[in-house]
C-alpha cells in the first residue's frame, strides 16, 4: 500500500484540493445554464432542499434572492459540487469551508497547514479502511473455501 509523505514532496504552486466534475453531461457549461433553482440542484446532487438551505445558512453557498426563492449561480453549483465531494471524503463542513477559502486564495498559512494535516488524516483513515477490508475479504474467502470443502465432503459421503 502506498502512503503519502508530504515533507519530501515539492511545494505545489496552487492549492487544488477538490475539483468539480468536468464531464457531467448535465453541467452548467454544457447547457449554458447560468442560474439554478433549489429543486434543480437538489435533484442533480441527490440532496434535500433542507441541506441546500443549511449550506446557505452556513455561508457555504450564496444564492441570489427573489422574494422567498433562492436563485443559485454557476459559482454556487461549483461550490456545491466541492461540498458534496468533501463530505464524501469525510471532511466536516468547517474543514470544507476552510478548503474552499484555500482554493480561492483567501486562506492563511495556518489554515493551509491545518487543511493539509486533515488531508493526511483522511488518507491514513482510508488506507486503514482498505487494509481492514482486505483482511476481512481474505478471512471471508477462507471461510467460503472451508464451507465449500465441507459441502463437497458431505456430498461425497451421501453417495
Amino acid at each position: 500500500m502506498h502512503s503519502y509523505n508530504p515533507p519530501n514532496s515539492p511545494a505545489a504552486p496552487a492549492v487544488v484540493w477538490l475539483s468539480a466534475p468536468e464531464n457531467d453531461a448535465r453541467s452548467a457549461a454544457s447547457t449554458g445554464q447560468t442560474e439554478f433553482t433549489i429543486a434543480e440542484l437538489a435533484d442533480e446532487f441527490g440532496l434535500t432542499h433542507r441541506a441546500l438551505r443549511f449550506y446557505d445558512m452556513r455561508g457555504l453557498l450564496s444564492p441570489l434572492r427573489q422574494g422567498r426563492r433562492r436563485i443559485f449561480t454557476r459559482a454556487d453549483r461549483a461550490r456545491l459540487a466541492l461540498i458534496v465531494k468533501g463530505k464524501k471524503l469525510g471532511f466536516t463542513l468547517a474543514e470544507i469551508s476552510q478548503m474552499i477559502e484555500a482554493q480561492s486564495g483567501r486562506a492563511s498559512a495556518h489554515t493551509l497547514k491545518l487543511s493539509a494535516e486533515k488531508c493526511l488524516e483522511q488518507i491514513a483513515f482510508f488506507e486503514r479502511q482498505m487494509r481492514e477490508a482486505s483482511e476481512a475479504l481474505a478471512e471471508l474467502r477462507e471461510i467460503h473455501l472451508s464451507l465449500c470443502v465441507q459441502s463437497a465432503q458431505q456430498g461425497d459421503d451421501s453417495n
